[in-house]
């Protein structure tokens, strides 16, 4: 049988980067063998489930160009077929009806209670499976369920034995049926418990490859009963190293919110590319090989569940430092494919940065066309994401921009003589011809001599007189892309920042 593989986010929140890794790693792992993505919308938390949640997944996904081989599949949708499974284990005798009274819990810490619970059981001695209900026979149990007596379904573990697998990556897992509690399959509501669900559901999709994270290794133990209470064959499993915050901790979106969250990388101006080869490489590497700006056809090719990292991978941002909001490899590789990537292809995401931002002119498309591409290649190189280029790029596409304070500073306010040489300097610019690069070099040049100054100090001026900022492309190819005459108007209206 071929691959199939599932992508099953919650639609609680936004989607974690945590979890669209996940996504990327079944989607290339499919790709790489021939076999089919598959989606899969976990929605049966139905107080937390949002349709606007479900929508922030399915656009991240298509952000980073990870498409689904079949029709999506709703959880929520399949409970009654969750429900007749369980009913089923009752009836072979692989589960049965718990009809202890449910407690009221004021708190809302239930797993905590239950992981107490059976700590103090095993410290004790006591069998966890000691319910009394577990041996009640299937004619009284169903007595008792017709006459409306509340109940819950638990999968009656074997009590001699263990659950076996081999992982893809961390290799072979084992764990003593005494170890697992009768799991409720079904809570006296009629609601399906995750565990349920998922098998059934796995099941009903045929995977045969469940790739997800490393914390579902301890349920791995338990769905593998599920598996084997209803008779269906046990697929493979690979589960992956978690990503972790720079203390160490497990990121998360209540402790720290939007830097984990995958749709603040599209909306602060990251290349889908960029980002998807960046988290690719976060607890992956390709064999043999220290590539690591690498293109989707190379992914696909190089990608092996053999290449994943048993360790944790780490997530490098300082939340309390603006300039380091994200890992700065994030940034490095978006910056590397805005550097490089084929003009026809980086067109337009600047297009979409440019028309948001209200500096798009329709152009740029017709007559201005090969003065747009010489500007972007200019000023690519030194830009970390599309925002850049409607921030530090904005002086080449309107009048109105804001200024660094730090070039100001330093380029304009440190000397004084500079409100007579940049009005001085603009009055030359204007009466050469043809102004370009290298004409207007030769006139800079020649003004500094003359004015017994030295050249840098009016190359940085005029640098940060025409674009506001202290770095950029040549200073001679700035004029000559911004033009003689707003070139001369910029250098004389810089005077009022000296």
């Amino acid at each position: 049988m071929s691959v199939r593989v599932r992508f099953a986010p919650s639609p609680t929140g936004y989607l974690h980067i945590g979890a669209a890794r996940t996504g990327l790693f079944n989607w290339l792992y499919a790709r790489k063998v021939g076999g089919k993505f598959l989606l899969r919308i976990e929605d049966t938390d139905l107080q937390r489930s949002t349709e606007e949640s479900t929508r922030s997944i399915l656009e991240g996904l298509a952000w980073l160009g990870l498409d689904y081989d079949e029709e999506l599949v709703f959880q929520s949708a399949n409970a009654d077929k969750h429900r007749a499974a369980a009913l089923h284990l009752i009836e072979s005798g692989r589960a049965y009806r718990d009809f202890t009274p449910k407690a009221e819990r004021a708190d809302k810490n239930v797993k905590q209670e239950i992981a107490e619970r059976a700590r103090v059981a095993a410290s004790e001695g006591i069998d966890q499976r000691s319910n009394p209900y577990r041996d009640l026979s299937l004619a009284e149990s169903n007595a008792r369920a017709a006459a409306r007596e509340p109940f819950a379904v638990r999968l009656r573990v074997p009590r001699a034995g263990r659950t076996q697998f081999a992982d893809a990556v961390y290799g072979p897992q084992e764990r003593e049926y005494a170890e697992i509690e009768d799991l409720v399959l079904l809570r006296s509501d009629g609601h399906p418990l995750y565990n349920l669900s998922v098998v059934c559901d796995d099941i009903e999709m045929s995977i045969t490859d469940v790739i997800r994270g490393q914390d579902h290794l301890t349920n791995t133990h338990k769905q593998i009963l599920i598996y084997e209470a209803l008779g269906a064959n046990v697929p493979r499993f690979a589960h992956l190293p978690l990503i972790l915050a720079p203390n160490k901790a497990k990121l998360s979106k209540r402790k720290h919110g939007e830097v984990v969250s995958l749709t603040t990388y599209r909306d602060r101006g990251f290349v889908a590319a960029a980002f998807r080869n960046f988290l690719a490489l976060l607890g992956w590497s390709p064999e043999n090989s220290e590539q690591e700006v690498m293109s989707l056809d190379e992914l696909i090719e190089q990608f092996s569940l053999e290449g994943i990292h048993r360790a944790p991978a780490i997530f490098n941002f300082n939340e309390h430092d603006p300039r380091q909001w994200t890992d700065q490899k994030a940034l490095w590789m978006n910056a590397e494919y805005i550097r490089t990537m084929p003009l026809a292809e980086l067109w337009p995401l600047i297009r979409a940065e440019l028309e948001a931002s209200g500096l798009w002119r329709e152009s740029f498309e017709t007559d201005e066309r090969a003065w747009f591409e010489r500007t972007v290649e200019a000023i690519r190189h030194r830009f970390f994401t599309l925002k850049d280029f409607s921030a530090q790029g904005r002086a080449y596409f309107a009048d109105e921009f804001e200024f660094d304070e730090a070039a100001v500073a330093k380029n304009l306010k440190k000397e004084p003589r500079l409100k007579e040489l940049l009005p001085a300097l603009a009055d030359k610019l204007e009466q050469v011809e043809p102004f370009n690069a290298e004409t207007s070099e030769a006139a800079l040049r020649a003004f500094a001599d003359e004015a017994g100054v030295k050249a840098g100090l009016l190359i940085n001026a005029a640098r940060t007189a025409l674009t506001g900022q202290a770095v950029g492309p040549s200073m001679f190819e700035v004029f000559d892309l911004i033009g003689r005459t707003r070139s001369a108007r910029r250098l004389r209206e810089a005077v009022r920042l000296i």
